[in-house]
């Protein structure tokens, strides 16, 4: 809620040599005590208007009228007071003058009363009083008071909250031009609180503050275009609209234009931009920069390597709550990288991420209290976090906790449970769920033994690289379970197993050859082998 701090003057003169002739005039007028030259004089003093500037003879003027009682001289010399401008910054003065001015009805000043209350600034904080001076000036069509009162209405400050007076008061002003007010109001249309959803009017609001210069809703504007909500996706809009509010410095716009720059999503791909919109968001505080410059020093991607510069800015990042620079600084105390070596220090930014919900985090603490990595081995907790991932539909931990329902070790044996998580996984596309699946139905362990169903799992891990469930799977196409017998393709997913390093598979695959023609077996090796068949 910013303080109005313009000065108010009667008219404007054309020309140096007017205000110098009006200067002497007021001054005349001014030293036989008329209140209003007493104010004109220093309206000129303030703005050098016919006379050098000179704040403190401003003061002198402004407060002679003032204390005759000008509510417009009372005014701006509470402005004086406020900004520290010709006098020393005194908030309390700010507030006494103000509120002479503010009893007499004048708008302006009840406004920055009003604010004053608000913020508890040389006077004791009291929403009821900031309410009571908004609502002064707001009835009188002050737009900032209205938009004032809305901001009210809408967080219950000093009133009860309601959303639909908090509209009333935003399009009030909102109409006026007021940009904040502009911007509040598509921002409710864009939630549907207190009106019905409407993108198409958040966007129109939207714009009408932006073209005003309105850096948050260039931004909000942009992430429409970028997205495609309530307009067409144009990824040049929303570059334009960003680079708008960027250069005025807001920092999410900077951020924004730094992954768009890194990725080239709509705009040539170029890493130096991308880092430059990056330092300017990091250099005011932008968590999300902070902790993707230090991506950068750690990969040296853009810049040099530089563990240490990435810790410091993953620090930065971290201590304000990015649970992506704490997980990331995790890892650097674990591998050593940039700091020393701590796996205390590495548990504890890791619990940090985790707690705020980071996936990998989470995931992370399972494997180290199920391991005993730099805490004491705990199932419980392990189990604990795992599912915290898992229940974000993070496959690896869902993995994990079927693994543990299926571990004797772990105590905590419950086969419908590692089935339902196996499962889970193994829809996602994990490989290690697969092939678990596969092997429950091929053994019938948990489940009905369906030689099907765990030939199809088989296949799924398989043709992912799964070395057991190639084995697996060249056995069933041997066999003919599950599947038709089919010895070609035993062979082949016995040969795969084998390169893959599974050593069982080598005694198998001489089973099969000595099953198949040798002609057949020939051609086969050369087609999977390269090799060229042997001469009849």
């Amino acid at each position: 809620m910013p303080t109005q701090a313009s000065h108010g003057a009667n008219g404007a003169a054309s020309n140096d040599a007017h205000y110098t002739a009006e200067y002497l005039r007021l001054k005349a007028l001014a030293e036989r005590g008329v209140a209003n030259a007493q104010h004109s004089l220093g309206f000129m003093y303030v703005n050098g208007q016919g006379v050098p500037k000179n704040d403190q003879m401003a003061v002198h003027w402004y407060l002679k009228a003032a204390q005759a009682g000008l509510e417009h001289a009372q005014y701006n010399l509470g402005v004086m007071f406020q900004k520290g401008q010709g006098v020393p910054q005194d908030l309390a003065q700010a507030v006494h003058w103000y509120q002479q001015a503010a009893e007499q009805g004048y708008a302006a000043a009840q406004y920055n009363l009003g604010w004053l209350y608000a913020k508890g600034q040389g006077v004791e904080q009291d929403p009821i009083q900031a309410m009571h001076w908004f609502s002064k000036a707001a009835e009188q069509g002050d737009a900032g008071a209205q938009n004032n009162l809305g901001m009210m209405y809408e967080t219950g400050k000093g009133v009860p909250q309601d959303f639909r007076e908090a509209i009333v008061w935003y399009r009030r002003a909102a109409e006026q031009g007021y940009a904040r007010a502009q911007f509040n109001l598509g921002l409710r249309y864009d939630t549907g609180q207190g009106v019905q959803h409407d993108p198409q009017q958040a966007v129109s609001w939207f714009r009408k503050a932006a073209e005003q210069g309105y850096a948050p809703a260039q931004f909000n504007l942009a992430l429409k275009f970028d997205k495609g909500q309530g307009v067409p996706q144009d990824s040049r809009k929303a570059i334009a609209w960003y680079k708008r509010a960027a250069e005025q410095g807001h920092a999410s716009s900077q951020f924004n234009l730094g992954l768009i720059y890194d990725s080239g999503h709509g705009i040539e791909r170029d890493e130096a931009a991308a880092l430059d919109w990056f330092r300017r968001a990091a250099a005011q505080g932008h968590a999300g920069a902070q902790d993707n410059i230090g991506l950068r020093y750690e990969h040296g991607q853009g810049v040099r390597q530089d563990f240490e510069a990435a810790a410091e800015w993953y620090l930065k990042a971290a201590e304000q709550g990015s649970a992506s620079a704490q997980y990331h600084l995790a890892l650097l105390f674990d591998s050593g990288h940039g700091v020393p070596r701590d796996p205390a220090q590495a548990v504890d930014w890791c619990r940090k991420a985790a707690e705020q919900g980071h996936l990998r985090a989470q995931f992370d603490l399972g494997l180290r209290f199920e391991g005993g990595n730099g805490v004491p081995q705990d199932f419980k907790l392990a189990m604990t976090w795992y599912l915290r991932a898992a229940e974000q539909e993070y496959a690896a931990a869902q993995f994990s906790v079927a693994r543990l329902f299926d571990d004797d070790d772990a105590q905590m044996l419950d086969t419908n449970q590692a089935y339902h998580w196996y499962r889970k996984a193994a829809d996602q596309g994990h490989p290690h769920a697969e092939f678990a699946l596969g092997l429950r139905y091929d053994s019938g362990l948990g489940t009905q033994q369906d030689y099907d169903a765990a030939h199809f799992w088989y296949l799924r891990a398989a043709r992912q690289g799964h070395a057991r469930a190639q084995f697996n799977l060249g056995l069933m196409c041997a066999s003919g379970h599950g599947t038709a017998e089919d010895l070609m393709q035993a062979y082949g997913w016995l040969l795969q197993a084998e390169r893959n390093g599974y050593p069982a598979a080598t005694r198998y695959l001489r089973h099969v050859e000595s099953r198949m023609p040798p002609e057949q077996l020939a051609h086969l090796r050369a087609r999977l082998l390269g090799a060229e068949p042997a001469a009849a």
